[in-house]
């Protein structure tokens, strides 16, 4: 990837979830397991933050466009919203969905605990190939050292705010 590209991604990855915006806050912060009719409001979000950023000339807004729209699909096929498999994919949407099962996980929600690292790795090696693309979990798992650094540092910083602004 050029560093262009890469630079789009970092850009655009974190709108992945801009169509959450129009799911109502009931379904958004249900503390229980979501109904099937509340999955497919939540499912929803993907088409939505698509169509809202799809017409844009901007790269970035296209980048994030096809992320929104993407990153809840699945290798093998059994994602949403159109059920795309391996590389119809597009690189970005298969990237944001390593980082964002990987946040999601290891971050406490109103509906879940934060899970252990060794319990999210064994799920990457589970869903290899399944979920993920294989050779983007390989390289997740290879730079993991370094990424669980980052997210570190990123903590750190955002204790330090917390505490200075008060």
């Amino acid at each position: 990837m050029s560093t262009e590209e890469a630079e789009s991604l970092r850009i655009a990855s974190p709108m992945h979830d801009i169509g959450k915006v129009a799911i109502p806050d009931a379904v958004l912060e249900k503390p229980g397991k979501l109904t099937d009719e509340e999955y497919e409001i939540m499912k929803s979000h993907t088409s939505i933050g698509y169509q809202s950023l799809k017409n844009s000339n901007r790269r970035i807004l296209k980048a994030a466009a096809i992320i929104a729209y993407q990153h809840h699909e699945k290798w093998n096929g059994d994602g949403y919203p159109c059920g795309s498999r391996g590389e119809e994919i597009h690189l970005y949407a298969r990237i944001t969905a390593i980082a964002d099962v990987f946040d999601a996980l290891g971050s406490t929600r109103v509906y879940k605990r934060a899970w252990e690292l060794e319990r999210i790795l064994k799920l990457f090696e589970k869903e290899r190939g399944q979920h993920f693309d294989p050779k983007l979990v390989d390289v997740f798992l290879e730079q993991l050292p370094a990424l669980l650094k980052i997210r570190e540092e990123f903590m750190d910083d955002c204790k330090e705010r917390r505490y200075d602004s008060r």
